[in-house]
């Protein structure tokens, strides 16, 4: 007589003895595997299938609704459907699309949920527990939350675990996100800390890491936030400016237009965190990084993703203006009019130059190799980089420091254009800020990338509303328009009215049909003109290399042949993040060109003109005339292309494929 079979040991179970066995309680890297020998649903167990077998992501999901319809009354019932009809964990997705989808009465709420905790706390494969997940996601309830969060170290049951705690304990779910998606060793205290809740080791740690955008992603400044449960923690320590200055950061990260906004929008303490903010900003040493943050808080809630929260009627417009009287003070002005002295420590940034570091993301765009050029950052051999990081937030102060107090009042009907670039040392883009109504737009309806900026919106004339229908791209997916869309509109006059219609964007996150239609946005002709002329006369926010950079183009545009002439056409021409003090004018090579009959394989190459302290106008002229007298490539570089043609060509490849 053989032995019964013994049942395979519960997931929950198996993660509760990995995390015994870890020596902080916390898993490495991005959440625990489990070993081999007990993944009940790994390839080595499971028979291989035919590629002409397998069925599609539709089919799949068809398969999947099978197994959940009706719902079993117990666990085994469903392990054997999953098992029988192929759903494996690689299905994860389609079973909690599935449980989203299926209709529940409120008279099942209690038999459902007690199969949903059967399945999480007994469950033995990853597709039964993930459908566990998705129902408590659903029913859940505050006694789920401990076995909740500790299904979710493991790395196959993170998201839907996270999704399940977001809608009963976002402070559950955010440390969770932290202690599976936060790897770097930087951040490492301030994760265990948070794990082990102690407040007086979180107000520390929390205080402490580096802020850097290479740390603080949006994402990661919410679920800090949300850990550590920022508005408790300021409540409880009223008085301290380092607290409260993180707290500011936070903010200016979760809003930060390099990223996704939609951060700030989804943190619902928001608005009490802005609040307690700039009250107490006067708590705050009058520095130029601490200027530089409440500057950027400022130009969020003017016209920023902070001016869409849900703000108490009056609200928004009384917190500017409190942070406008607080940088007028004579002691914020002074951060921003004395002279760079590498011998004051107050002066500089102790957090050093973050928008500085090559690991960074570029933010270029994608027809620019920019980034890619493997020389460093200009002025770094002659500055330190705490004095590089201080002078260029210097110059921005001087440019934008009243440019959110001095707008038109939020209530203010039909369209507004507002040029606003953001904290150098933070990577900000420039942005081409559209507001309807005080709202600004790009925001509320595309989340992947911040509107372009007035170099290809503006000095293009792209919003110009003409006699015939003009298609516009306003704002682009920093990975690409290929990867997660951009959003388009079709500009046209009708009669005294300008009208904005046919807006193509890309489906929400995580969702397969098509986004919401927008509505058709009518403005007054005369007004909309006169706004888009008034946009494209600003030339306040710019510094000098980006001016440089722009007349630079401005006059390739009007002679083309002075590129032509050497087999050249002009490329991306503007400032990077890396070198925000030179212009950088890209051409493409192509042997024939100037002839009309171009070899395939072009090459790219990158000229970078350092900003010498004359006059925009006069730099900009000089450049031009180098290049009617001189050809580009003996003073440029390679930065783009394929190492093949670049070698075929006779020029040196520049990087480490």
């Amino acid at each position: 007589m053989s032995a019964p079979a013994v049942p395979p040991p519960a997931l929950y179970d198996q993660v509760r003895r990995l995390r015994q066995e870890s020596p902080d309680g916390l898993p490495p890297g991005r959440g625990f595997d489990l070993p081999a020998d007990l993944r009940t649903d790994s390839p080595a167990d499971l028979p291989s299938e035919p590629p002409e077998t397998r069925l599609s992501r539709r089919e799949m999901a068809g398969v999947v609704r099978e197994a959940l319809n009706p719902l079993p009354e117990d666990p085994a019932t469903l392990h054997r459907r999953f098992a029988e009809l192929g759903v494996r964990g690689r299905h994860r997705n389609l079973i909690r699309s599935a449980v989203a989808a299926l209709p529940l009465s409120t008279d099942e709420h209690a038999t459902v949920r007690a199969l949903a905790r059967q399945l999480t706390r007994t469950g033995s494969t990853v597709p039964a527990v993930t459908a566990g997940l998705a129902l408590l996601t659903r029913l859940g309830e505050p006694e789920d939350v401990p076995y909740l969060s500790t299904l979710g170290l493991l790395r196959s049951l993170t998201g839907p675990a996270v999704q399940a705690l977001d809608a009963l304990d976002r402070r559950s779910a955010a440390v969770l996100w932290l202690v599976t998606s936060v790897s770097r060793g930087e951040l490492r205290p301030l994760v265990r800390a948070l794990g082990a809740g102690g407040d007086p080791a979180v107000r520390s740690e929390l205080v402490a890491f580096r802020a850097e955008p290479r740390f603080l992603g949006a994402t990661t400044a919410r679920r800090i936030a949300e850990a550590a449960r920022l508005p408790d923690l300021l409540a409880e320590h009223p008085a301290d400016p380092a607290l409260l200055a993180r707290a500011a950061r936070l903010l200016v990260r979760m809003g930060c237009a390099s990223d996704d906004t939609t951060e700030l929008l989804t943190y619902r303490e928001a608005p009490a965190v802005y609040e307690t903010v700039v009250t107490r900003a006067g708590l705050l040493p009058p520095t130029v990084e601490q200027h530089a943050t409440l500057l950027s808080l400022a130009l969020d809630l003017s016209s920023g993703p902070g001016a869409l929260l849900d703000w108490p009627s009056g609200c928004r417009e009384t917190l500017l203006a409190s942070l406008g009287r607080q940088l007028a003070e004579p002691s914020w002005t002074a951060t921003a009019t004395a002279d760079l002295d590498p011998e004051d420590p107050a002066d500089l940034d102790p957090e050093g130059p973050a928008g500085l570091d090559p690991e960074g993301p570029a933010g270029l765009d994608p027809e620019g190799p920019a980034g890619l050029d493997p020389e460093g950052p200009a002025g770094l051999d002659a500055e330190g980089p705490a004095d590089v990081a201080r002078r260029l937030r210097v110059g921005w102060i001087r440019r934008t420091g009243r440019r959110p107090f001095t707008r038109p009042a939020a209530s203010e009907r039909g369209l507004r254009v507002e040029i606003v670039a953001g904290d150098p040392v933070d990577r900000a883009p420039v942005e081409t800020r559209i507001l309807v109504d005080g709202r600004p737009l790009v925001p509320v309806v595309f989340a992947h990338g911040p509107a372009h900026s007035p170099e290809e919106l503006l000095d293009e004339g792209l919003l110009r509303a003409g006699p015939e229908p003009r298609r516009v791209r306003l704002a682009e997916a920093w990975c690409s328009e290929g990867c997660c869309g951009a959003l388009h509109v079709t500009i046209r006059r009708d009669g005294d009215q300008v009208v904005w219609e046919d807006w193509r964007r890309p489906p929400p996150p995580g969702s397969r049909a098509p986004a919401p239609e927008l509505p058709v946005l009518r403005f007054d002709a005369t007004g909309y003109d006169a706004e888009i002329a008034r946009a494209e006369a600003d030339r306040a926010w710019a510094w000098p290399a980006r001016t440089v950079a722009r007349l630079i183009k401005a006059g390739l545009v009007e002679r083309p042949e002075l590129l032509s002439r050497w087999d050249a056409r002009r490329g991306w021409i503007s400032t990077g993040h890396e070198e925000p003090d030179t212009a950088q004018v890209h051409f493409w090579y192509q042997p024939g060109l100037g002839e009309g009959r171009p070899e395939e394989d072009p090459l790219v190459f990158r000229w970078t003109v350092p900003d010498d302290g004359t006059p925009p106008e006069a730099q900009a002229a000089a450049a031009l005339r180098r290049l009617a007298e001189e050809d580009p490539k003996n003073y440029s570089r390679v930065s783009g292309g394929t190492r093949k043609r670049a070698e075929e060509l006779g020029y040196t490849w520049p990087f480490d494929d």
